[in-house]
Parts: structure tokens; sequence; C-alpha cells
């Protein structure tokens, strides 16, 4: 049964009771968006580390905003119920109108508003829920960590923009690396108590990321076997087939030689009672 949270926060995306067609259109907007979540999240480093304000994020915000308006645009036309899909995706809604750039140029106190723009990364965690469940029944290695190294890098450039013991997206993204797989070197260490609780809920995260990555290797593997095993058999297969059509051919060549025996046994019985009669009247 799917969990209500979803639809409670307004991250639900398309659901799938709607056409094929919004179905389809909705995934295709999946990693388009985790490339924007993943800009947002440089941006808001960018922005946290310059003491002047930033010429190309005037340039990147007004994209931002332009790919939810285009993304919420589309999929509403191409749902069959417009009104439940905008209700179950009201935060797109909230970013939009709040999110949009002229209002943070024209009202400065309103810049704080770009930190709903962080809502895209949950968007992205949520509405792609769906692919990281197949992606976990069907064990597929190369999507798995694909999905790993687009955590690790919003984990570390986000550290990097709340921490100042992390001084580089580079320093967090190897924190987050470590940090996930459980090594820990204590190179890098959060000092505020904000890194300390994002660390929290990336080790969290990691239990799971990292048990899908260990079980992920572990399919992959016992699936090279299986398809060993699967060859091997078919190999096998085919040799008992072989064998089987050679029997065959064997057995219709011996019942062709047993049919001649018979059929030359008959001509010489033939042939003795002939030459017996023959025999008996010349006597």
């Amino acid at each position: 049964m799917a969990s209500p949270l979803p639809n409670i926060i307004g991250l639900s995306g398309v659901g799938p009771y709607e056409n094929s067609r919004a179905i389809k259109l909705g995934r295709a907007f999946e990693w388009p968006m985790i490339i924007v979540a993943m800009w947002i999240v440089f941006e808001w480093y960018l922005q946290s580390k310059a003491e002047r304000p930033i010429a190309v994020t005037a340039f990147t915000d007004w994209f931002i905003w332009g790919f939810f308006l285009l993304e919420t645009l589309v999929l509403t036309l191409v749902v069959d119920n417009k009104k439940r899909y905008l209700i179950n995706n009201w935060a797109n809604i909230v970013i939009i109108v709040a999110g949009l750039p002229i209002v943070w140029e024209t009202l400065p106190n309103a810049g704080g508003l770009r930190v709903l723009r962080l809502l895209a990364i949950f968007i992205v965690l949520v509405n792609t829920s769906g692919t990281f469940r197949k992606i976990m029944a069907r064990n597929h290695l190369g999507p798995t960590l694909a999905v790993s190294f687009v955590i690790m890098v919003l984990a570390g450039t986000m550290m990097a923009a709340i921490d100042p013991n992390v001084e580089t997206p580079l320093d967090g993204i190897w924190w987050a690396w470590v940090t996930v797989t459980t090594v820990g070197y204590g190179d890098i260490v959060p000092g505020s108590t904000a890194g300390r609780f994002f660390g929290s809920f990336l080790i969290l995260m990691g239990i799971g990321l990292f048990a899908m990555l260990t079980a992920s290797f572990s399919s992959f593997f016992m699936q090279q076997d299986e398809k060993d095993a699967i060859r091997e058999e078919k190999n096998n297969t085919r040799r008992l087939a072989e064998m089987a059509d050679r029997i065959e051919l064997m057995e219709t060549k011996l019942d062709r030689l047993l049919a001649l025996s018979e059929a030359a046994q008959q001509q010489n019985s033939s042939a003795s009672s002939a030459v017996k009669k023959t025999d008996a009247g010349g006597d």
C-alpha cells in the first residue's frame, strides 16, 4: 500500500492511475530534475561562500524557475485528473509562485524564499522512489551506482555549504563517501550543529544505501553464476538432443537392416522350398 506522505507534503508526482503518456512524461522529467537539483545545491554553495552576488546565478535562477514551470504545465496538461494532480503536487506551485526570481530582486527580505527550491531535492527523491524500487527489484548495478553517485554529490555539496569544517564540495563529497561506506577516516568532521545533524541523517540514509549497493553487487555476481549455469544447462540440453537424434538415426538404420534381413531370409526360404520341390519332381 502506498504511503500518504508524498501527497501530504505535495510531492507525489504523476500517480500510477494516470494515462500511460503522463507516466512516461513524468519519468522523462526525472533525470533532468536530478540535474537541476544538483545545480541548486551547487549554486547554494557558491552563494554561501561568495562575498558578493554571482552574475551567473541571475540567469540560472530564471532557468530553474522556468524548468519547474515547464514541468508543472506539461504534466498538468497531459494528466487525466488535473485537479487531483495539482492538489497532490502543491509544493511545485509554491516553488513557482514564491520562487519567482523577480520577487527576490524587488524584495530583498524575500531572498530567504530561495530555500524553497531545496524542496526540489526531496521532489526528486520522492518522485523517483518508484524507480529506486525497480532498481532494487531488478538489481541493475549500473543505475544503482549512478543513484549512489548523485546522492554523494548532493550530500557533499550541501555539507560544504552548511559546515565551516568542510571547505570545498570535493572535501564534502569525500566526507560523504567515507561516511556512507562506514570507513570514517576522521580527516574531515562536521563542526557545527547543522553539519552534525545533516551528518546523522546521511549516516542513517547511508545504511540503506550501502545495503542496496551490497545487495546489488551480490545479485550481480549471483546473476553471472546463474547465467553460467543456464549456459551450461543449455549446452547439456543441446548435447542430449544431439545424442537423442543420433540414437534415433541408429534405431532407424537398425530397423532397415532388420527389415532387409527378414526379406533376405524369406527369399532364401522361398528359394529353398522351390529347390526341394524341383528335386522331389525329378525323383
